[in-house]
């Protein structure tokens, strides 16, 4: 009996066979579509929702400023989003709407992991140009050095997927997102460090790690080396301050639509 011959591919017909930018933009469209055929649109909107959510799912992946995007999405989008509105219109409708993307958020599970993450809006020699906004841009640590910006917490479950996020001021202490882990009370065992730790006393169902102990948190790593390197989520630049909220629902909602 012949033995089955292996099939070799060279490396052009790979690239050929490698799904582009459309083909992605399209696949991606498919499941938002899917999930959102319970929310109608409005009589007087030029885009579905659907269409709008994909459009801020984009724009959380290309991890790219707002008129980069625009720019991108106007020239090459165009044809699958006729109704793309003008630039401005856009984000104020993405800012408005962005409650619609936790809807793509993972389910909890026994196990969960939280951790904090800084985002940089504003280098510090820049503090004293800091005149919009001032209540979002806080100068805080991040990493073992200063920066002006927010704070970005989120949940994980066991599959490493977002269940839950939220931002604070840079300055503020990681023990401000203890009702983000009550509400998950008698469902999910959230695993954090010790910078979740109050005197007060904490959630009864945090578990806080000490150095060194609970390996199943390097899990958190993956997901910040994603969030730095995917979507650029470490640092927007300062035009961005008002998006900080958009940027963070769209990729943690990036990561449980697209798997990652």
């Amino acid at each position: 009996m012949a033995e089955p011959k292996l099939k070799v591919t060279t490396p052009l017909q790979r690239r050929r066979s490698a799904m582009t930018t459309l083909d992605f933009v399209i696949d991606l469209f498919i499941r938002v579509d899917d999930a959102m055929k319970d929310v109608q649109k409005h009589s007087q909107a030029k885009l579905y929702p659907s269409e709008l959510v994909t459009l801020g799912l984009l724009y959380a992946i290309k991890g790219v400023g707002g008129r980069a995007f625009w720019r991108w999405a106007d020239r090459d989008l165009r044809p699958f989003f006729p109704g793309l509105p003008e630039r401005t219109r856009l984000f104020r409708l993405l800012a408005t709407h962005q409650d619609w993307a936790d809807r793509f958020l993972a389910e909890p599970t026994l196990l969960g992991v939280m951790d904090s993450y800084g985002i940089e809006l504003l280098h510090p020699v820049r503090e004293r140009e800091k005149t919009q906004h001032p209540r979002i841009a806080t100068k805080g640590k991040s990493n073992h050095r200063w920066i002006m910006g927010a704070k970005f917490c989120f949940l994980l479950n066991q599959f490493g997927l977002i269940v839950c996020w939220d931002t604070a001021r840079e300055k503020d202490h990681d023990t401000v997102f203890h009702p983000m882990i009550a509400q998950f009370d008698e469902k999910t065992l959230v695993l954090a460090d010790t910078g979740f730790h109050a005197k007060d006393g904490d959630p009864s169902n945090l578990k806080v790690c000490k150095r060194g102990t609970w390996n199943d948190r390097m899990l958190v790593e993956t997901t910040l080396s994603m969030l730095t390197f995917s979507c650029a989520h470490s640092r927007l630049p300062s035009q961005e301050i008002g998006a900080s909220h958009l940027a963070s629902s769209g990729s943690a909602s990036r990561f449980c639509e697209c798997g990652l």
